[in-house]
């Protein structure tokens, strides 16, 4: 590809190339228009000749992009039909999408992980006392003395 900065974003379950200042149909987004969208799982994002891979997002990253406007497709005719049987059923729908206007990328700012401290500390373990228990004897050891004997 000749471009020099895209990114490949999951925007509602569609994989999407995202360009800064371009236009991009994506499947209907319940937002108004003018609002902010930010969409935070990059798959892909070349910046020049930096290029980030993600696993399976990027980390640390976020597209910011407007919703321009929200419209319907074309229409799309469904049409059923059984051959010799006289079944045929015409249905069509028009398929709505918004378009958002792409910003600029945005690297977020790794969080500073910080190191605690954990001391564990150990309760002294109860010893448990012992109690002299005579063993019980079961039956099976009681009818082998009387079969002894």
């Amino acid at each position: 590809m000749k471009r020099k900065n895209y990114a490949i974003a999951e925007i509602a379950g569609q994989q999407i190339i995202l360009e800064p200042g371009k236009k991009v149909e994506v499947p209907k987004l319940n937002l108004e228009e003018g609002e902010k969208y930010t969409s935070d799982k990059i798959l892909y994002l070349r910046d020049g000749d930096n290029v980030d891979i993600g696993q399976p997002f990027v980390k640390d990253c976020a597209i910011e992009t407007t919703v321009a406007e929200h419209d319907r497709a074309d229409k799309v005719i469904v049409f059923k039909k059984k051959r010799r049987k006289g079944y045929k059923v015409k249905n069509g729908h028009r398929q709505q999408f918004t378009v958002l206007e792409v910003g600029e990328f945005s690297k977020k700012a790794a969080p500073k992980k910080v190191a605690k401290k954990t001391e564990k500390k150990t309760a002294p373990k109860k010893v448990a006392e012992k109690t002299t228990q005579k063993p019980v004897e079961t039956k099976s050891e009681d009818k082998k003395e009387t079969q002894e004997n």
